[in-house]
This record gives C-alpha cells, sequence and structure tokens, in this order.
C-alpha cells in the first residue's frame, strides 16, 4: 500500500483520488529507497509499468515547495512523454500549490515557454533539443539541481541525442543525484552510467532487454505481395482492436493509413513528415478512442504513452531487436495483457530466434484466419453488439408504432435474418472468394524455384546500376537505403535488384526504365534534403554465376571513382594556382606599363 511508504499526505490524497491502491513492481523496489536515501539509481523495466510514479513521487516528496529555484530536472525523449510526464507530476502535486512543474519541449511556442522559465519553477521537464536551446540563451539556472532524472534514456541516444544528452549532463552541477529509467540496457547507455553515475542502486524488474510478461507473441509466414491483406484479415478478425501499426517508412506509412482509410476503417497516420498541429490532433483523437487503428514510424511513436492498447502490429520486422522490444512494450501495461502481431515474409523468419532470445519468451506462429473465421467473429460481435445496444425509450417509444405496423408481416426469424443481414453482407461479399493467405514452408517445388530464378536473372538484365554517395560509414544499411528511395521518389513501385555497399559509397540496381527519374528525384533539392549524390554508372547489375567477375567489376568501379575523384581534385587546385599565377603576372604588367609624363613616355 501507498500508506507504508510514508509519504507526504497532499501526495497520498492526490494518489489516493486517482485511484492508486498497491504500487506497481518497479514502484514497490524504488520508493522504500527513494524516499528513505539520497542515491544515484537505475531502473530497467518497460515502458508503462509505472516507471513515472516510481521517480516522481520522491521528487515530489524531497522537492521545497517554498525555495523558487530549479531543484529537479527530467529529461525524456520526445515531445508526447514530455507532456504525459508533465500531467502526470500535476496530477500528483494537485495538493501542493506552491510547487510549480514546467515542461520545455520543440514544437511549442518558445517565447510561452520563456514566461513559464521566469517564474523560477522548482521541477523543469525537458527534451533534449529544446533544453539545450534554452541553455544556449542563458534561460535557466541549473546551479541549485539536487536530481536529474534520465527517462527511457536507451531511446534518447536511439534517437540521436548521445551529444546532447552529454552536454546536459556535463552542465549539471557535480553534487546531486542521477536517476536512470530504460527499457533496454545498450551499451551507450552503460557509458552514461559509468561516467556520470556514483556507485548506482541497480534495480531490474524483468530479465534484461527482455519484453514484458504480458504481451502474447504472434507472426505470421506471408508472401511479400500478401501484406496488406493480411494486415486487414487480422483487423477484421480482430474487431475491438485498439492498436498501432508499425511500418518502417514514412511513405509507406502514409500508403498504408490511406488505403484502410478508403477501406473503411477508423485508421489515421503518424510520422514526421506531419506539422506539429497535425501530429497533436491525431494523438489526441487516438487517446480519446476517436481513432482506432494509430499507423506509425518508430521515430514518430517514440515516448508515445497510451493506455489500454489491445494490438501491437509490425507490418515489417524492424532491423534491430531492441526496436521491436520497444513496440511490443506499448501493450500490455498496467498489468493488462497485450498482443504483438508480426507479419514474416519467409526470408525474414531467421530473425525470429534472433528476437525470441532476446525477449526470453517465445513467438507462436499462427496462421492467419480463414474467411469463413473471420465473417464468424464478425457475426458474433455484430449479435453482442445487438445484446447490448443502449435503447433510448424516451426518444425512440412515438415511433415505434409506425415501425410495428410497417414491420408486422415479418416473423421473428425473418426479422432477426434481415437485421443480421443489413450489416453482415458487406463481409460476406468480401469473403466469398477470399484466398488461403498462409505460407506452406513445407511446400518444396523445384519447378518454381527455377521459374523464380530465372524470371529474376531475366528481370536482372534490364536493370542498370546507380552510384550512391553514401556508404558503410554512414551507417547505411540496405532497407534503409531503399527507404530512402522510396520517400525520395515518392513511390514504391522501383524495383530495386542487388545492392553492393561499400565504405564511402554503395551500387543499386534499379530498373533501367526508372533509373533517371530516380537521378532527377535526387538532384532536385526539395526532395533529396540531405543532397545524397546520385549517378548512372556503368556495369550490370550482378549475376549469380559471375561472383568473382563481378567482384572484379565493382573494384574496377571503384578505382574509377577514386580516380574521378582524386581528378577533379588535382583540376580544382591546378585551376586555383592558374588563377593566382594569372593575377600576379596581370599585376606585374600594369605595374611595368608606360605613363605619358610631359608629353613623353617614362618608364618606372
Amino acid at each position: 500500500m501507498f500508506q507504508d511508504f510514508n509519504l507526504n499526505p497532499a501526495i497520498l490524497k492526490a494518489i489516493d483520488e486517482l485511484g492508486f491502491k498497491e504500487p506497481m513492481p518497479i514502484q514497490a523496489e524504488v520508493l522504500p529507497i527513494l524516499l528513505s536515501q539520497r542515491t544515484d539509481l537505475v531502473g530497467l523495466a518497460q515502458t508503462g509499468t509505472g516507471k513515472t510514479a516510481a521517480f516522481g513521487l520522491p521528487l515530489l516528496q524531497n522537492i521545497d515547495a517554498k525555495n523558487r529555484s530549479v531543484q529537479a530536472l527530467i529529461l525524456c525523449p520526445t515531445r508526447e512523454l514530455c507532456m504525459q510526464i508533465t500531467k502526470d507530476l500535476l496530477s500528483y502535486a494537485k495538493y501542493i500549490p506552491e510547487l510549480m512543474i514546467v515542461p520545455v519541449y520543440g514544437g511549442a511556442s518558445i517565447e510561452q515557454q520563456f514566461k513559464s522559465l521566469a517564474k523560477k519553477p522548482q521541477i523543469i521537464v525537458a527534451t533534449p533539443g529544446r533544453l539545450q536551446d534554452m541553455i544556449r540563451r542563458n534561460r535557466i539556472d541549473f546551479s541549485h539541481v539536487q536530481w536529474m532524472v534520465l527517462d527511457e534514456a536507451d531511446e534518447m541516444l536511439d534517437m540521436g541525442f548521445q551529444e546532447d544528452v552529454d552536454a546536459i549532463l556535463e552542465y549539471m552541477p557535480a553534487e546531486k543525484n542521477t536517476l536512470l529509467f530504460s527499457a533496454t540496457m545498450p551499451a551507450e547507455v552503460e557509458q552514461i552510467l559509468n561516467k556520470y553515475m556514483n556507485n548506482p542502486v541497480r534495480i531490474s524488474i524483468g530479465a534484461k532487454n527482455s519484453g514484458t510478461a504480458n504481451v502474447r507473441h504472434n507472426y505470421y509466414l506471408i508472401k511479400a505481395s500478401d501484406r496488406y491483406l493480411a494486415l486487414k484479415r487480422l483487423i477484421d478478425y480482430y474487431p475491438s482492436i485498439y492498436g498501432i501499426v508499425f511500418c518502417r517508412t514514412k511513405l509507406e506509412t502514409q500508403e498504408v493509413a490511406d488505403n484502410l482509410i478508403h477501406d473503411g476503417y477508423n485508421a489515421a497516420s503518424l510520422h514526421g513528415d506531419l506539422s506539429q498541429a497535425q501530429r497533436d490532433l491525431v494523438m489526441n483523437h487516438f487517446r480519446q478512442g476517436f481513432t482506432q487503428i494509430l499507423v506509425a514510424t518508430d521515430v514518430a511513436a517514440r515516448g508515445l504513452d497510451v493506455n489500454n492498447l489491445t494490438h501491437i502490429i509490425n507490418y515489417n520486422l524492424p532491423d534491430d531487436i531492441d526496436t521491436y522490444v520497444h513496440r511490443s512494450g506499448r501493450t500490455g501495461r498496467a498489468d493488462k495483457t497485450g498482443i504483438c502481431i508480426s507479419l514474416v515474409h519467409v526470408k525474414e523468419k531467421h530473425k525470429i530466434k534472433a528476437i525470441e532470445k532476446q525477449l526470453q519468451q517465445p513467438l507462436e506462429r499462427a496462421l492467419i484466419p480463414t474467411a469463413q473465421q473471420v465473417c464468424e467473429k464478425q457475426l458474433f460481435r455484430h449479435i453482442d453488439n445487438l445484446e447490448k445496444v443502449d435503447i433510448m425509450r424516451e426518444d425512440i417509444d412515438d415511433y415505434l408504432p409506425i415501425v410495428f405496423k410497417k414491420l408486422n408481416w415479418l416473423t421473428r426469424e425473418e426479422l432477426i435474418t434481415r437485421v443480421v443481414a443489413l450489416n453482415f453482407n458487406r463481409f460476406l461479399d468480401y469473403y466469398k472468394d477470399a484466398k488461403d493467405l498462409n505460407v506452406d514452408e513445407d511446400k518444396k517445388d523445384g519447378k518454381d524455384k527455377k521459374d523464380r530464378k530465372e524470371k529474376k536473372q531475366h528481370d536482372d538484365s534490364h536493370m542498370v546500376r546507380l552510384f550512391f554517395g553514401l556508404g558503410k560509414r554512414d551507417h547505411i544499411k540496405p532497407n534503409s537505403l531503399i527507404g530512402r528511395i522510396n520517400d525520395v521518389t515518392g513511390t514504391k513501385d522501383i524495383e530495386i535488384g542487388h545492392i553492393d555497399l561499400m565504405e564511402n559509397f554503395s551500387f543499386v540496381a534499379v530498373d533501367g526504365d526508372k533509373a533517371q527519374f530516380i537521378v532527377d528525384c535526387f538532384a532536385d533539392p526539395s526532395k533529396n534534403k540531405e543532397g545524397i549524390r546520385v549517378e548512372i554508372t556503368t556495369g550490370e547489375p550482378k549475376s549469380r554465376d559471375g561472383f568473382h567477375e563481378d567482384r572484379r567489376r565493382r573494384d574496377r568501379e571503384e578505382e574509377q571513382h577514386s580516380r574521378r575523384s582524386r581528378r577533379q581534385e588535382k583540376d580544382s587546385k591546378k585551376a586555383k594556382k592558374d588563377k593566382k599565377v594569372s593575377s600576379k603576372k596581370k599585376k606585374s604588367r600594369e605595374n611595368e606599363r608606360p605613363e605619358r609624363k610631359h608629353g613623353k613616355r617614362v618608364r618606372y
């Protein structure tokens, strides 16, 4: 019970009104420590397990509300999480009127945040980027900070805030206590722990880097071409679904959301191309339940805190296992259960074992429901809705005699049949000739494999190799390179063949008819905001039967590009040198030019 922790009566009153009775596991472990001593602490637990109260309640207990100075700083990765933490802390501090908590995040009016900070709050909740801006503008005095909290530390570093976090931690006073909370513990988080924390107490709820035990993990083997059909069928099979569908790219996210909306589903998209106002609108509708399915990218969904999610659907498996852990951890919160579903192409199946090893939980293979199973599920839901419908007698009583008279000729069975058919016919019609979307792994058809191989070789002969100015040193992977092509060109219909990643650049085989189109798109600064250099190069795509020849060709191409770069650099230096020499000669000639004095030539 929270009463056992000797909390301030004002805090106890607030959390009692919120309905808090028994502390969650992370709270039961952390609260006794932080309420009894000043210490650094590392808490390892999944998102949605009550970490905000675990560090928030001790902060509120230890803050001097009468002292108008910043005493605690909470750093988190995203605007949404920043707002959520602020909202939670304000609800816990409802009966401490002197206490002021201010959120500082990007995308909001900086002038308004200046005004809020000028009132000297005791607690600041901030995102790294905007906080760095405030520090540069000298808007915050951190000299009295006693508590520093890093929430969702792994996500902050994964989003590229490593330098910002280091700079902020260096700026903080030496005499303070640091609390670090994370769902996973990668090497980068361990470095922060070792560098900035002093003998921290370690609390771990669940195994390190593992998933929550309240989530069931299922995967479905499908053909790549059936991915969207499988998604629709699963959504139909779970008619009460309230969840997030994760996609890899912004373009794919928008396409999936648009298709779902067009097909009559209550869906919306969330990705980096949306304005802040659009993001806020989408999230408000989703949190309030007006939107049933949110289709999102990982970056856009960082820090989302939405309760009661029933399903997480991986439209594609992520490349990084930690990302899978974060995705799945968004359901099964607060002792509730959830399902994490993955649509897996046969070639991706090798990732399943790696995910199982880290989660320390099995991923169970499930079969995509048949058309009959989906229709039965929808029918039972429709019948349940009929049974539970809230009848507003006062509103319809005057109209019922007319209805009874109109339908008097129908028997009870005929009336029920017509009511069911009215809302159910579209499902029967859609699934009338629906095919089986499951992949049979045991089916080995050598002829089909040969045909696919011949088809691929035939298609490759019509491909052109493109040079991309990105390579291994840029931490680029084939999938992310394909994603950039999709984003810049605005289409996913371009056929892409073999990809060769070099140290400083890459070669990508593409459909010959689309090669110049890709080059033109990347030449447009408004589309290619990263300024990635792309050009058509010589040579054929990789041949399956000519590995060594292909390797020699790649070496020649690499050497050609290196020579071209050295030649361009040499020509540039020579041009600068020639220009300098020419300038000196011109100046010398001007000094030697004869002038007339008293009608005679005089040479100086």
